[in-house]
């Protein structure tokens, strides 16, 4: 499928496959939640059920669509905690359990994010809950959004996650984005290392961690401490906190080297997923 057969226009503000991915993933959540027998059954990892998942992705779905549409929606201070707070209150406000209906709004909500995107300027500045960000961004934040509950439904239903190499490296723009204002204070606390992460395939960052703060580029740092090497899905996952650093590591899907190669699997545990 191209952008042009999802309605969009050819030249899309989006990165390339941007706008397919995140009208597919929809899609296949919208068919996982259509599936489920029960919506009532819990989700592995999560206080929710699967019909409180679904109203969620339904309800972000359509939070994002009014953000790409330039209205501002406040919803938390950009902490994790204050986000969760967020939807926790309005996934109460919100009623509807029902499978179909849910998967229709899925499916529909990431399709108007699509067309209001469209619709503003590259360069222009949107409010999110996660900070101010650019067009490109929000899309990338709607996809990582999507995929870490994505994950969740299809493990509480027994199917195929829709994780996968070229949808991880569409997040990087957001996770960059992201970082530094997700950092967990006592975790940096008294560190100062820099840290160059390679996704299998060739896409890569750098973190450095100086006096409390962290600051990330889109390239690697010079003279890192701690080079780590991941499988791009297992990254993904670690990064939401849908997995950790240890059986990433025994499995051979994340490796390390440099000075302080100790530090890997330290490094998820410095940023607490909203």
């Amino acid at each position: 499928m191209t952008e042009r057969t999802t309605g969009r226009a050819e030249r899309s503000i989006l990165p390339p496959g941007l706008g397919t991915a995140i009208h597919e993933t929809a899609a296949e959540i919208a068919a996982l939640v259509r599936g489920a027998a029960d919506t009532g059954l819990p989700v592995p990892g999560l206080e929710w059920s699967i019909g409180e998942t679904a109203a969620h992705l339904a309800q972000a779905n359509a939070l994002m669509a009014e953000l790409a549409a330039g209205r501002e929606r406040p919803h938390g201070d950009g902490t994790p905690g204050s986000i969760a707070e967020a939807n926790t209150r309005v996934l109460a406000a919100f009623p509807e359990r029902g499978a179909g209906p849910l998967a229709d709004l899925i499916a529909e909500q990431a399709d108007a994010f699509l067309a209001a995107v469209e619709e503003r300027d590259a360069d222009e500045v949107l409010a999110t809950p996660m900070g101010a960000m650019g067009p490109a961004t929000l899309g990338s934040y709607l996809l990582t959004h999507m995929l870490g509950h994505g994950y969740d439904l299809a493990r509480a239903l027994g199917r195929p996650h829709m994780i996968d190499r070229a949808r991880v490296e569409l997040t990087l723009p957001f996770m960059i984005t992201a970082m530094p204002r997700v950092v967990d204070p006592a975790a940096v606390a008294g560190l100062n290392a820099r840290f160059t992460v390679r996704l299998w395939g060739g896409a890569r960052f750098g973190v450095t961690v100086a006096d409390g703060a962290v600051r990330v580029t889109d390239g690697p740092v010079e003279r890192p401490d701690c080079t780590i090497l991941t499988e791009p899905v297992t990254f993904l996952l670690m990064a939401l906190g849908r997995s950790g650093p240890w059986g990433a590591m025994a499995r051979g899907r994340a490796l390390s080297w440099g000075r302080r190669p100790w530090l890997a699997p330290r490094f998820p545990a410095l940023f607490v997923a909203p």
